[in-house]
This record gives structure tokens, sequence and C-alpha cells, in this order.
């Protein structure tokens, strides 16, 4: 792997929850959260490495007050049904409420081929079967079906957030059962806090597979994997496996520390899968990680393994990085 390594990480400082697309017209198209928490910002490239001097375009703001006026999180962008969708969460306090936030999920449209032009309209809240912390939606088409995955709290299950899925009536809309696929009880998963979240979708040798991420956002923060057989029922929760040991976590031999909330791309000429995650090269984090800006953005070329399954090895160091 660090023979085909093409990028230079960090690509983008300071944006954390990185969301990279790599749409039709041969743009990569990136967002991700900004550390004011404030705002959503779209950046386009030709290039991953060239988001770095990408010009970052503000979409939408916070409201002055209400449900979408506080710590805009985990924007995604995607292309669903002809139209460019930006899924975030947003809450209407900064600070945690019987031991978690706020948040829930919205959706903005836009309908012009660049979605840095045009108007991006509020589609509401994505309302799920029940009313809590809920965070970090993605989608992914398959068999002419759209789902969503997402992480929330259940009140009936100690921790954080679990995950669920479901399918979609429309980009903004659910429809159907709404299915647990995983909850925080590993050991690895449960360290600070009990959190499964940062769901991101891979398709590939007659799978679907899906990343999460683990723990507390400190060094101990971690990717875990779920995976199901392309054929089978997606909504049911039997179907999917859950790997018993992290496939990505801190590299102390390489200055990386707690790596998640990833994504997925392509490389540039469509040959070799690219690993999209934040990280930190310390660890010495002051008060809370959550309000540590210093998870910057990553992008690392991985590969597979004989049984089907992807190959992430471990988080490379950073350009100019010496080991001690």
């Amino acid at each position: 792997m660090n023979h085909t390594q093409p990028y230079q990480n960090p690509v983008i400082e300071q944006r954390a929850d990185p969301w990279v697309y790599k749409h039709t017209d041969g743009y990569y198209y990136f967002t991700a959260s900004v550390p004011e928490y404030d705002r959503l910002e779209i950046r386009r490239s030709k290039t991953i490495q060239g988001l770095a001097e990408a010009e970052a375009v503000v979409v939408w703001r916070k409201h002055a007050e209400g449900p979408l006026s506080q710590l805009i999180w985990a924007p995604e962008i995607h292309f669903n049904h002809g139209k460019w969708y930006i899924y975030f969460a947003a809450a209407p306090l900064d600070h945690p409420v019987d031991g978690t936030f706020t948040h829930r999920m919205y959706a903005i449209e836009n309908d012009s081929a660049n979605p840095l032009e045009g108007e991006w309209t509020e589609k509401g809240q994505i309302v799920t079967a029940w009313e809590s912390f809920a965070l970090d939606a993605t989608t992914f088409e398959h068999n002419g079906k759209l789902y969503y995955v997402w992480a929330q709290r259940d009140y009936d299950i100690p921790g954080n957030s679990n995950l669920y899925i479901s399918e979609m009536q429309n980009p903004w809309t659910l429809k159907g059962e709404q299915i647990m696929l995983s909850k925080p009880e590993l050991d690895w998963e449960i360290i600070g806090f009990k959190v499964n979240e940062g769901p991101a979708v891979l398709k590939r040798n007659g799978k679907i597979f899906i990343t999460y991420s683990a723990s507390a956002t400190d060094i101990n923060y971690c990717m875990g994997l779920l995976s199901a057989d392309e054929n089978s029922d997606l909504l049911n929760a039997s179907s999917w496996h859950k790997s018993e040991r992290p496939v990505f976590r801190s590299a102390p031999e390489n200055g990386q520390y707690g790596p998640g909330h990833n994504s997925f791309t392509r490389s540039e000429d469509d040959t070799q899968d690219v690993l999209i995650y934040h990280c930190r090269n310390y660890t010495e984090i002051v008060g809370d990680p959550l309000y540590d800006p210093n998870r910057h953005t990553r992008a690392q070329i991985f590969g597979w393994n004989e049984d089907g399954t992807p190959a992430f090895g471990i988080p490379l160091p950073d350009k100019g990085f010496v080991r001690s």
C-alpha cells in the first residue's frame, strides 16, 4: 500500500467527518463538519489533492434559533433521483440533555447541474420511527431501491447511538420498517462512550459493506465493518455480519490517532479504491475532544483481502512525519 499512496496527508486541515463524492461530471465534491459547526460548505476539484486549494462555497448557514440553530454536524452530499442532496444533523441546543445531544437529521435539495450554484431548498427533518438523538445519515441505491443508514439513540439500549437502516420513499422520506443493524457492545466499541456512528457504504465482490465508527472521539476512535450478501434482504438484521475486531484504528508508529468517520471514493483514473477519513496527529487534547478542531481530512488507497473484504491497512504517516 505504501508504494501506491499518491496523496499527501492531510489533504484538508480542520475538516472532520469528511465526505467525498465523485460524480459523473468527473469532479470530486467535498463537504465536512467545520470547526465552528455553523454552516454547510462544498468544494469541488478534478483531483482529490486539489480539494485542498478549491474554493469552499457556503451553501447554507444555521438558523438564528430553533431546531436548526446549533452544532451542524457531519454533512454528506449525494446525487439521488436526479438531484443533489446534502444530509446533515442539527440541534436546538449546544449541550447534551439526558446524556446525549439533541440532534435530528435534515436534508436540503438542489436541482442545478453544479451544486455550488443554484438554490438549495430545505426539505425538513428526516422523520424516524421515534424522536431521539439522531445523526450521520448516508444513502445508497441497490436493486432499484434507495436506502438510508444512520445513527440514533434508543433509550432502551445502553449507549449513545446504534446503527439503523430503512428504505426511502423519496430522498427525504423514510418508508416501511426501520431495522437496527448494530449496537455498541464489543470492548473496542464502548471506550469512553458506547457509540456506533458515521456509517459509509461500499458495494463490491457480491457484498454490501458498511463501515462505521466506534468509541469516544479521541485516540480510541476506530472503524468497524458490517457486511451482507448483495442478494440478501438488507432490511433483515440477520443478513448482516459484524467484524469482531476494528478494521481501521490508531497507528502510533505513524503518528496517527483516532481515525474514523470515513467515506469512500475512487482514484482519479478509476482503478483504485480510496478511503477518506479524519484523524489527529497528536494525543494531547485539551478539554472535550469534540471541540478540538484538528481532526484533519486524509485520503488513502486501500486493497482487498482474498475473502473479498476490504483491506484498509493502517493510517499512513502525514507528509513530513518522522518516526521517533
